[in-house]
């Protein structure tokens, strides 16, 4: 079968999707592993230590360039310190006062500081359906953390905010990016910023923390081991795959589904019962940020038709 009709296919399409919503899904168990034995600078470069020679070989395979373009030198920096050393640190941080599950709940924010910043950076519009979504999900956000305790603890309270804090940074990348990372290849933008971000993270973690790799679990190594190989690298190529390959808005649903795979295994592999209070606000929060994802028209389609009904 040739190559492009195999990719094109939609069971194959599908297979990526689920493998995506799987890998994401399964990241925040991995890291949650990983910082029970290993400091969280430390946790957040060896996993990019790990995945950097994965990614210079496929760079190379695919014959795209390792280095920026000069002009984009700034957007390089802001990359490598606001997407990836900056936000994976805190992450790592975060998960050690956070089960994993809540966590992925938390970053699932990053889209709806996406729309924000498109607001801001791009002058885009925001939509009522926008609105309704985030003030609805970051609603039942709140009210799950409270209910949760995370508002009382001094501790947990700033695990969630470092948590947060990653999820903007991202949003704010994932709007800059379109502006100032235009024509840069897909594999050049991941591949040296997660090298520079993975040295730079050990190098402060040698500086800071107080490092003893004999103390380091086995469960420790495999989860860095996934981090970098099956998440950073597998997960990264089938997503590009995928955004050549379908709509952004129905790819965009992957932030929808990720946390719902999370935090089944988070209660798991943590031992934790999941409410019930807990499972209805999750549902309703992520159904308020999936309607900030639909169409425009569609929801301009729904208010024109409940007019009609009113006036008949």
């Amino acid at each position: 079968m040739n190559k492009e009709i195999f990719f094109n296919n939609k069971y194959v399409i599908l297979f990526l999707f689920l493998v995506v919503c799987f890998t994401w899904g399964t990241t925040w168990i991995g890291i949650k592993i990983a910082v029970e034995t290993v400091n969280p600078l430390l946790a957040a470069g060896l996993r990019f230590v790990i995945a950097f020679p994965f990614l210079v070989l496929i760079t190379i395979v695919a014959k795209s360039p390792i280095l920026f373009p000069r002009k984009s030198f700034h957007f390089f920096l802001l990359l490598t310190l606001f997407y990836f050393t900056i936000p994976y640190y805190l992450i790592s941080f975060g998960e050690q006062y956070v089960s994993s599950g809540l966590t992925s709940l938390l970053f699932s924010t990053m889209p709806i500081f996406s729309i924000i910043f498109a607001k801001i950076i791009l002058k885009d519009k925001i939509y009522l359906n926008q609105v309704i979504g985030i003030t609805v999900g970051f609603l039942c956000l709140m009210y799950i953390l409270i209910s949760e305790g995370f508002i009382l603890s001094y501790s947990d309270f700033w695990g969630v905010i470092s948590i947060l804090l990653a999820a903007l940074m991202h949003g704010f990348l994932y709007v800059y990016s379109k502006k100032a990372g235009e024509g840069i290849n897909v594999f050049t933008f991941n591949t040296l910023p997660i090298g520079v971000a993975g040295i730079a993270l050990c190098l402060l973690s040698f500086s800071f923390e107080e490092n003893n790799f004999q103390t380091i679990s086995l469960n420790s190594w495999l989860a860095l081991i996934y981090l970098g190989i099956f998440a950073s690298v597998f997960g990264f190529i089938a997503y590009f795959f995928l955004l050549k390959r379908m709509s952004p808005v129905v790819l965009s649903f992957i932030f929808i589904i990720f946390p719902v795979v999370a935090i089944f295994i988070s209660s798991i592999y943590e031992h934790k019962i999941i409410s019930t209070n807990f499972i209805v606000c999750t549902i309703i929060m992520l159904c308020g940020f999936a309607i900030t994802k639909l169409p425009v028209n569609v929801f301009k389609k729904w208010i024109k038709s409940d007019k009609n009904r009113d006036n008949q």
